[in-house]
């Protein structure tokens, strides 16, 4: 399996999760890097299924074209055993550190963590435009590169509303950061990513979650208890951005803002330009915060006049 297909050659991995592994590799035919996800087997009887089902999955999130998302460019499967097929996601390979790797340090200054979240949301609009739920958006799926922020793994997506097929005592995600509603097993909305994005949001802004736990038992078992911890004081932070943050918090998924207002209210806060699909009205006093990725003229002019992204300045 160090060469997929006679196509992508397995250099280096770069990233394992609960159920995949990433490998950064080249794509001989193409002569490029690219990030190759390895899913792992499906259990026994279920293999077809599984394959299908990453297959459609893929295939939606490949007409996924936004400038902060990683982009899908193929899927396939290699061969563990004559009975095992291993479905693997081709995407862009991009530069840069993971928002992961930036708040080991501790949290980021209020405007660089409000800027992150802005793109990400934008990301997600765009997303959600298309009726694609990320389902786990966290630090270590958001990566800084020079350019601004790219979110990683739209690779396992799913459509909206559709339930998971996953074994009982599982749940797909990182837990800290899934919806109550994702804990109970409801299908996912776009609701969900709006949660995860708060969770973002208050760790990149605090530095620590707003729960008190140190294991995924604890975890469940506090978010079961309590609310979340309010926002600590942030000198300078805009209210509307704390205030934002909470509804994302929301237990009621209807009380949490959708993604393209959270993208336009946080670009405002910090005077940056996002990219959200102008499908819905938006108001007048946020047009300023807005290039629709619709308006090729448009989009080249605002991306001539972005300033460079604020963790890419020496």
């Amino acid at each position: 399996m160090r060469t997929l297909d006679g196509r992508y050659r397995l250099e280096q991995r770069i990233g394992v999760g609960g159920m995949s592994e990433v490998w950064s590799a080249h794509d001989e035919v193409l002569d490029r890097p690219v990030a190759v996800k390895l899913i792992a087997p499906a259990r026994e009887g279920r293999e077809d299924t599984s394959v299908e089902r990453i297959r459609a999955e893929a295939r939606s999130a490949a007409r996924l074209v936004h400038p902060n998302v990683a982009s899908v460019h193929d899927f396939g499967t290699a061969s563990t055993s004559p009975e095992r097929q291993v479905p693997y996601i081709v995407m862009e390979l991009a530069e840069g550190e993971t928002l992961a790797v930036h708040l080991r340090t501790g949290p980021l200054d209020w405007r660089i963590a409000v800027r992150v979240c802005a793109e990400v949301s934008a990301a997600l609009a765009a997303a959600h435009a298309h009726g694609i739920v990320h389902r786990d958006i966290k630090p270590a799926n958001v990566i800084l590169t020079p350019a601004g922020v790219k979110v990683l793994d739209f690779g396992i997506a799913t459509p909206s509303g559709v339930p998971d097929e996953i074994p009982d005592g599982m749940v797909l995600g990182t837990p800290a950061y899934l919806a109550p509603e994702q804990l109970d097993r409801e299908p996912t909305t776009p609701a969900a990513d709006m949660y995860a994005l708060g969770v973002l949001l208050y760790y990149s802004l605090s530095g620590h979650l707003p729960y008190p736990a140190g294991t995924a038992t604890e975890l469940f078992g506090v978010r079961r208890r309590q609310p979340p911890a309010p926002l600590p004081e942030i000198e300078g932070l805009p209210p509307e951005v704390a205030d934002l943050c909470a509804r994302c918090l929301s237990d009621d998924p209807d009380r949490r803002p959708t993604s393209l207002m959270a993208a336009l209210l946080l670009a405002e806060a910090v005077d940056a330009r996002v990219y959200v699909p102008m499908r819905q009205p938006v108001p007048p006093r946020q047009r300023t915060a807005v290039v629709s990725r619709w308006t090729e003229q448009a989009a080249a002019e605002a991306t001539e006049a972005a300033p460079v992204p604020e963790w890419n300045r020496g």
